[in-house]
Order: C-alpha cells, then structure tokens, then sequence
C-alpha cells in the first residue's frame, strides 16, 4: 500500500480544519463539480434545483464537458462558474465550499481525499472507492479532517425504500436470512476500438491518473471505462453497488462477511471489455447471506421483478415469507406458504432522489454533524468492499475467507488486489 506521508498527511488535515467556513441556515453553499459526463450533468440538475446551493466551479479534464456545463448554467441564469481542469486547482479555491465528484470510479478516493485535506466537505459518487485499500483511507481522512462525506447511494435518501427498510427491520417478514441485489440490466457488445491520438481538449493523463498510462481509445473514454480493470469495477460495481448497499441496509447495516464466493465470466461477446458480464457472488455472515447476481446478457426477470422491467432490485428472504423492492415498481410483501400479497408501497411522486440526496448532504455541512448523513462515508466505504471483494474473488478464481482483525484475506494473491500500483502523483 501507499499511504500518505504523517508529515503530508497532518498537513493537509490542519489545512482542513483552517479553511472550514462557518455557515448559517441561510447561508448559500458555493458547489464544485468535478466530472461533467452522464452522473455530473445529475449532479448539475440537482444544485441548480437547490435554493441552498450555488454552482461556484466546474471541473473536468474535457474541454467540451465544461463547455456544455456552463451553457447549463447560463441558460438557467445563474452566475457564470470558475473552470478547472486540474481539480487541485478547484480545492484550492476560497470561492469553493465543497466538492460534488462525478468521476470514473478510479478517482473517487484520491479527489475525496484532496478535497477534504483542502478544507472541503465531500458529496462522491458510488462506488466510494475503487479497491479496498482506499475506502479504508477514505474513511481515516474523513474522520481526522472533520470533514462531511457523503457516497451517491440515494436509495439511503428515498422515501419508499426508507420505509420498506424500516418494515423490514421490524420484521414484517420475520427474522432476515438472505438478502438478495439483482443487477439484470442489458448490456450490448462495446465492440473493439484501436488506440488513436487523443481528441483536441481531452487531458487524457488527468484523466488516467491513478491508473495506467494507456493508449487513447474511445472505449476506454466516456462511459465504457466501467468495463475495464484499470477504471472501473464492471456492473456490480456501477449498478450493482446501490442494490449491494440496500442488502446491507435491511440487514442493519451489517459489516464485513466471513467468507465471499463469486464466479461468472464474459460470456457471448468478443470485444474489449474485461470485467464480467455474467456474475453470481455469495457473502456469508455464518447465520445470514446476502448474495447479488449479474447479468448483462438477455434475461427473465427474477421474483417479484414485473416482466417488462429491466430487473434491478432487491429480494428478501425471511423466516415469515419474503419481499421485493425496486425504484420503478415500489415494495411488495409476501407471506404464508401461499406468498399471498399483504403489504405493497408504491413509490412516491416528488423531488428526483438525487436532489433528496444532496439536501441531506448540505444539511450536514451546515450543522457539522456526520451522523446526519443517510450515506455516510463509513456505510458508503463499508458497502464498496463487498463489491471488491467479489471481484478479487472471482478474479483469482477461488473462494476467500475474511479476516477482520488483519483486514485482509490471507491470501497472497487477493491481498495484492485490494490495492494497485499508483502512477505518481496520483498516489492514495
């Protein structure tokens, strides 16, 4: 591993500490964003909706994102944005509160980290991290810092799955034994593309960073870097995350498993991607499981999910019956050896969950107060290992055993995959 130097380090936790502003409840929050793609024009939507929120900065290593961010802003007349590329340049900004991450997953921990050794409190896309290393660093700056961290999972910020949480854990269903996250949403072959110079505008070593210095490709840009080791975590990771977090979530919040198991490949398609399309993972907790599947291939749906759905959700299994719960169609209970209907909740027609979600996160910044986060960053990070252990198991081909007390698997081969190889200075 990598860790900061304690010289580094402490330095940058005073430097927090100085720069934190004192903000009444009145007080607008100047936002900046770091990446302007598909999940940052969200993160955009959701501060220009905001009366307590000002888009102060916008950052992103393409030119062309930061450009068609800032028409955003204009057109709903606010003040124009500073522009960064280099996203140090953001943090260090005085116009700057805090830090909305909308990056490729490889740069949510270190531009988490910066940000909060500058002074900034931190909204971060899921996944937290993209190894287990740094979510575990995550976590340590965040609590030396005092800053606020909080992880996309807006499920945690949804109000019918806030409900159904909470049946579930007063046992509508009886004692939980298996949580189950389905991640069932098609995928197509991404093709192969050559390597080719590299667009006009396009900072393509800030867009590495942390990671190998690789040709150029239009695979390896935009959203396809999910599907790639260096960048991304494959769709238990991009999608399978929020499920993932909502398993822990009815299980109350439980923490590390004993064992994990996942198997699966790259199955039908020949093309670039290198993560999995094809997955099953098992997490066992000695009297409980939770377990997640992957399938990016045509499918059926599973359970509950309605036929016609693109099967994304949650099933759970109790001693009384079971239930299922999803974005689209709500939470549904079913009990008796019959699985007889007798509890539904349907969604709730309001605010985009992302606009709840950063509500909640600027709420914190403003009372101080960490444990008023629906997504803190330790339930964030906790979640994220679990999507990462399932990977390093499936990518060295064996089960694993957990050691919570060593924090770490022993075993040589999947210990060197919960972490990487940094590229200097993208170092965590």
């Amino acid at each position: 591993m990598n860790p900061l130097s304690r010289r580094h380090f402490f330095q940058g936790a005073t430097m927090a500490i100085s720069a934190t502003r004192v903000m009444g409840a009145n007080d607008k929050i100047n936002m900046g964003i770091v990446g302007l793609g598909g999940r940052g024009n969200n993160h955009l939507s959701a501060q220009l909706a905001i009366p307590g929120a000002n888009v102060a900065g916008l950052c992103d290593v393409n030119q062309a994102a930061r450009e068609r961010a800032q028409a955003r802003v204009a057109k709903a007349e606010r003040p124009k944005a500073a522009e960064f590329t280099d996203m140090r340049e953001m943090f260090a900004s005085k116009a700057v509160d805090a830090i909305s991450i909308a990056t490729p997953n490889h740069w949510h921990a270190l531009a988490t980290i910066w940000a909060c050794q500058a002074g900034k409190d931190v909204y971060c896309e899921k996944p937290a991290s993209h190894n287990i290393h740094e979510a575990f660093r995550m976590v340590e700056v965040a609590r030396q810092t005092k800053k606020m961290v909080q992880i996309g999972s807006q499920s945690r910020s949804t109000p019918h799955k806030i409900k159904a949480i909470q049946m579930l854990r007063e046992g509508v269903i009886g004692q939980l034994f298996m949580a189950k996250g389905t991640c069932y949403k098609r995928r197509r072959s991404i093709g192969k593309t050559p390597v080719e110079p590299v667009p006009a505008g396009l900072n393509w070593d800030m867009f590495l960073g942390p990671a190998p210095m690789r040709g150029y490709t239009k695979n390896r840009f935009a959203y396809n870097w999910h599907w790639f080791w260096d960048t991304g975590n494959g769709d238990i990771g991009n999608q399978g995350i929020h499920e993932m977090d909502i398993c822990r979530w009815a299980m109350g919040d439980i923490g590390m498993p004993k064992t994990v198991s996942s198997s699966g490949g790259k199955f039908v398609y020949d093309d670039d991607q290198e993560t999995p399309n094809t997955q099953v993972a098992t997490f066992g907790y000695g009297s409980k499981e939770i377990m997640f599947e992957v399938r990016g291939l045509l499918t059926g749906p599973e359970g509950g999910a309605p036929v016609g759905t693109y099967g994304v959700g949650n099933l759970f299994y109790g001693a009384d019956g079971w239930a299922y719960l999803d974005e689209v169609t709500g939470f549904k209970v079913y009990k008796g050896e019959k699985s007889e209907l007798v509890n539904e909740i349907k969604p709730e027609r309001g605010k985009d969950t992302t606009v709840l979600h950063f509500e909640n996160f600027l709420a914190a910044c403003r009372s101080r107060n960490h444990k008023e986060l629906t997504a803190e960053i330790e339930i964030g990070a906790t979640s994220v290992m679990l999507v990462h252990m399932a990977n390093i198991s499936y990518r060295v081909g064996k089960s694993l055993a957990w050691d919570d007390a060593k924090k770490n698997f022993g075993d040589p081969a999947a210990n060197k995959l919960m972490t990487r190889e940094y590229r200097k200075p993208y170092v965590v």
